[in-house]
């Protein structure tokens, strides 16, 4: 990579700033959630056509995702991808108070990590790619896809089943920083572990089969004796699995497991038992195997539940994601790019936005107010020795990200980049919409989404120009896995279509206006 390609790259930050700050503001007040970000992937569409990109849209048959392609010429090609859903019950404003977005109630959606910065970040750094290859004639390509539904490890597995991923050169994984010590650094070897997640769906078609002869049907009286239909078996379901996930799940490792109720009854109170109820469950476990443990626990508890109410059950895949593969080679070329860009930095008008929300707060206005670490890079091998500091020796894969289901189709690397994040004073902990609000103000991210920019450009350009660097990632990815198809990679696990009909929380638009599905 010549140093006129480099220059060149990061110029074209420079001349994207306003562009991808703009970017990053509209996706955050979209404040899309899983499966229904119909209105960011819009955007996300029309500006990379904007851009000469060929766009699929609805790739894999996910209403939300996209493919994009550049290409200059025949040569390797880079992965890279936004992300950009949101979570329910975290609308938050853009501002220094607690308030939600306007015309919203906090019930709905809002970013977190914050994936807007996430899928910004990125486009800026595929854009400044493309604007190097065309300068200095690079050959090669970029393929830039949609991401939707992270939140429930939704789009990358089916992605990856469908052949996505395939063919790339690499692909480069950027995320807002999130854990210690994961923050302006590259993974070394401990990447994220296996997610499975399931909905667990319990119907009441026959009420009459329960506590009665077959051929009797159940009387009109508002007193008599009914089954206790879907709602009983959701209740069931839950307790009966938090109550047994000691015995269910290991006892070293890290490992998590969460539940939300999607659908539960009817509007419409009467004695007659409901009909449908759903529940999904989310684990995070560093192995396949732990995950078909849980699963294989939780199909007996629908069973069980399911006999004694009187219903059907049934159970839909919302993921299986693979554990993440690591490559030191890539790794270290993105740390290369890292260290030639440095971390981010938040100036005087980051930093009064800092002070406004202590001051709001009722909080003593700090001169620093933000985390030093924000600001610092980490070694990766050093990063590497402190997390596996709180891990099992044998333990190889900690917490959950679905980035995992690419590192099995070309190497890749996942780096972290320093997000706004303010100090506390002793004994102190700030409310989530702090971190929230931080996310979408154009002063405190867009150092992050700058960033992450410049990194991901000079990362990329790095594999496009240096043959070395792309057959030692390959040799490597070789040597850990037999190749794709060898006796140690994993395939896809994906074997369910996208579960895209369930009743996932969304905006909806009536004569009342647009709201939430829960109205403000």
């Amino acid at each position: 990579m010549t140093n006129a390609a480099r220059q060149t790259a990061l110029t074209a930050v420079d001349t994207l700033r306003e562009t991808l700050s703009q970017a990053a503001q509209t996706i955050f007040d979209f404040g899309e959630t899983a499966w229904r970000e119909y209105r960011s992937a819009a955007w996300y569409v029309d500006f990379l056509r904007e851009q000469g990109f060929t766009v699929e849209e609805g790739s894999a048959g996910m209403p939300t995702a996209f493919c994009a392609e550049w290409r200059n010429g025949d040569g390797p090609m880079v992965g890279m991808y936004a992300e950009y859903d949101g979570i329910p019950g975290n609308c938050q404003a853009a501002d220094t108070v607690e308030r939600p977005r306007d015309g919203l109630s906090r019930a709905a959606g809002g970013h977190t990590d914050p994936h807007s910065g996430l899928g910004v970040g990125s486009l800026g750094g595929a854009l400044a790619l493309k604007a190097a290859m065309q300068a200095h004639d690079i050959k090669g390509g970029i393929r830039f896809t949609g991401e939707p539904a992270e939140k429930v490890r939704g789009s990358k597995p089916i992605h990856a089943a469908k052949g996505y991923y395939d063919g790339l050169a690499a692909i480069l994984s950027f995320h807002p920083y999130y854990m210690d010590p994961m923050c302006n650094t590259v993974r070394w070897e401990t990447h994220c572990g296996a997610a499975y997640s399931a909905i667990y769906r319990f119907t009441c078609d026959r009420p009459q089969d329960w506590g009665r002869s077959a051929d009797t049907p159940i009387p009109q009286s508002h007193s008599d004796v009914r089954a206790p239909g879907a709602n009983d078996a959701l209740n069931l379901m839950y307790l009966s699995s938090k109550a047994l996930r000691d015995s269910a799940l290991p006892h070293d490792g890290g490992w998590s497991i969460s539940e939300a109720i999607l659908t539960a009854g009817q509007a419409t109170a009467d004695n007659l038992p409901a009909e449908l109820a759903e529940i999904q469950y989310m684990t995070r476990v560093p192995t396949i195997a732990q995950a078909e443990r849980i699963i294989a626990m939780l199909d007996r508890n629908a069973q069980a539940a399911a006999d004694m109410t009187g219903c059907r059950w049934e159970r839909h895949w919302v993921c299986k994601s693979r554990p993440g593969l690591a490559n030191h080679a890539l790794a270290e070329a993105v740390w290369g790019a890292l260290q030639t860009v440095g971390a981010p930095h938040w100036g005087e008008a980051a930093r009064a936005k800092a002070r406004d929300i202590q001051k709001n707060l009722g909080l003593e206005e700090m001169e620093s107010p933000f985390l030093p670490r924000i600001e610092q890079l980490i070694d990766p091998q050093e990063a590497e020795r402190q997390l596996r500091e709180t891990l099992m020796p044998n333990q190889r894969h900690s917490t959950s990200d679905d980035y995992t289901d690419m590192t099995w189709h070309a190497p890749t690397a996942r780096l972290y980049i320093g997000r706004p994040a303010l100090r506390a004073p002793e004994g102190c902990a700030y409310p989530n919409w702090v971190l929230n609000a931080l996310g979408g103000m154009p002063e405190t991210i867009d150092p992050m989404i700058d960033t992450a920019a410049r990194v991901l450009a000079l990362s990329g350009l790095a594999v496009l120009t240096d043959p070395d660097l792309r057959a030692r990632m390959w040799h490597e990815f070789h040597d850990r896995t037999g190749g794709i198809g060898g006796p140690d990679w994993i395939a896809p696990l994906c074997d369910y279509d996208p579960p895209i009909g369930f009743r996932w929380p969304e905006y909806v638009t009536t004569p009342r206006g647009f709201d939430w599905w829960i109205p403000s």
